[in-house]
């Protein structure tokens, strides 16, 4: 939602969808207008700048701040946070997503993932996993658009695929692994690549898939994506845990959902995955995939509650 004129919020959105997506996801559940700033990096964002600051953005995204300066200021990632500051320093309100790596006690709000072990103060704000755009009423949307997943046989198991973040795709025989433990469960599979996924990931899923009824949206070759529509018709969510976002997604759902292990996690997303397991909210592929009973998350709804409670009761 971006309206001429809607200056009381602005979102301050990262180059990178899943940073941006955390404070948009806030910003759709406040339910008013909001202008969103583009950012864009230059050299100067690759330094570790701990001082409020506009230093790291390039010179097409430094026209954008300008008067009237908006009440509240709502970012995520460690870029940011000094723009977040720079704000602070104008008279705005400050929400920020992440721990910022320095000056966490001068933001207005700081909301902390508990596997980034968050301090405590009147300021932090810790949630399970991250905050996202599959709100309830995109959920509900997604079933709808989505309908003709009904004709899948149950129990219908979203199967969510990631990847390294920093190389070639997903190994092709750990997603076939991944694929074959989904298989041995499912009456039918809708299935989805990622950006990390790569082609050779999506088909070797495909291969292991091809007997059973599936729907296979490989990201590699784009089209509309089902995504939403899979988590909205889920009986069962599998999404391999190397990836915050769609952990965190699929958590909004109220099926199971288990977390594949893919092989290579470092220590903050296990601790990612123990928050969730310890909370019930998720359990280990690796163990017997069961169904079992839990309420949707809406941890993005809490923090825009917390966020209108605090700044928006005026």
């Amino acid at each position: 939602m971006t309206e001429a004129g809607a200056e009381r919020i602005w979102v301050l959105a990262d180059p990178r969808a899943g940073t941006a997506a955390q404070a948009l996801g806030i910003a759709e559940r406040l339910g008013r207008p909001f202008r969103t700033v583009p950012l864009a990096w230059g050299l100067a964002a690759r330094l570790p700048l701990r001082w409020a600051s506009l230093a790291g953005l390039d010179a097409t995204a430094r026209p954008a701040f300008r008067e009237p300066w908006p009440d509240i200021a709502i970012s995520a990632g460690r870029r940011s946070a000094p723009v977040a500051l720079w704000l602070a320093g104008k008279g705005v309100r400050t929400v920020h997503c992440m721990r910022p790596g320095f000056g966490e006690s001068r933001f207005d709000l700081l909301v902390v993932g508990r596997h980034d072990s968050p301090p405590s103060g009147p300021n932090i704000l810790p949630i399970l996993g991250a905050t996202h755009r599959m709100s309830p009423a995109r959920l509900a949307a997604a079933r709808e658009e989505w309908g003709f997943f009904a004709e899948f046989p149950g129990p219908r198991v979203a199967l969510l695929l990631g990847g390294p973040p920093r190389a070639e795709g997903l190994a092709p025989e750990v997603a076939a692994a991944i694929a074959r433990q989904v298989a041995g469960f499912a009456g039918s599979v809708l299935a989805t690549g990622s950006r990390r996924t790569g082609r050779a990931a999506e088909s070797a899923v495909g291969e292991v898939l091809d007997e059973l009824p599936h729907h296979l949206h490989r990201w590699v070759e784009g089209g509309r994506n089902p995504y939403a529509g899979m988590l909205a018709w889920a009986d069962a969510v599998v999404v391999t845990g190397d990836s915050v976002s769609m952990l965190s997604e699929a958590l909004a759902t109220a099926a199971p959902v288990f977390i594949a292990d893919p092989g290579g996690l470092g220590e903050r997303h296990r601790r990612l995955h123990q928050s969730i397991l310890a909370a019930g909210q998720a359990r280990l592929l690796a163990e017997a995939p069961t169904p079992f009973a839990r309420e949707p998350l809406d941890e993005t709804g809490r923090v825009a509650f917390e966020i209108a409670e605090r700044f928006l009761a005026t």
